[in-house]
Order: C-alpha cells, then sequence, then structure tokens
C-alpha cells in the first residue's frame, strides 16, 4: 500500500493505493495519528486507488477518524468504488462516513 499527501484549501488529501489489510493498515494509521500530531485537522481520503480492504482496514479508517473527530478536525471519503463500496455498505460505514463521488466534492463539503 502507499499513501500519499497533499495539501489542498484547509484540507489534507491523503491518496491510499494498493491493499489495506491486516499487514498494511497498521502504516495507515500510523501515517494519520502521526499527521494529526503534526496539526493537520481536516482530511479527505480518497481511495480511487484502493484495491482491496479487510476489516483491519476498516478498522484503522474507524480509529483515525476517532483520531481527528477527538482532534477537532473533520473528516470525509472520496472515490469509493465498486468492492470497495459494497464493503463499505455491509459493514455500515456508507452510513457512518461522509461519502463522496470526487476529492473536489469531498473538499467543498468540509470547507
Amino acid at each position: 500500500m502507499k499513501i500519499q499527501t497533499m495539501k489542498e484549501r484547509n484540507c489534507l488529501v491523503v491518496t491510499v493505493v494498493g491493499r489495506m489489510d491486516a499487514t498494511t493498515a497498521p502504516n495507515y494509521e500510523k501515517k494519520l495519528i502521526e499527521l494529526i500530531a503534526e496539526g493537520e485537522k481536516n482530511f479527505v481520503i480518497d481511495f480511487n486507488g484502493l484495491e482491496y480492504i479487510s476489516s483491519s482496514g476498516l478498522r484503522s479508517i474507524h480509529v483515525t477518524a476517532k483520531a481527528i473527530k477527538a482532534a477537532g478536525g473533520k473528516i470525509a471519503l472520496a472515490n469509493i468504488r465498486n468492492v470497495i463500496k459494497e464493503i463499505f455498505d455491509i459493514s455500515g460505514f456508507g452510513t457512518i462516513f461522509q461519502i463522496n463521488d470526487s476529492v473536489e466534492s469531498a473538499l467543498s463539503k468540509i470547507g
């Protein structure tokens, strides 16, 4: 899994590429916790390049979302497609998180 970041408006866009599973999810969690500790507050997580997500990946998203909210920030998810969208819907994450069709749409909602 690769994680790329880019500052856009007042948000940090985090692009996740590859697989988010028991092996790689801790890397995602660690990276986001570090970014929060550095003072980042608002996040758009772009899953356009995500090929697979396991329950460990879902857990890491939930843990980091709670940390973002505890720091007074906001999180929005973008570009969740196909099988990944089905997993989000089945797990209930589709109702927990703000899911957007594009990064631009997510950025406009976080403001």
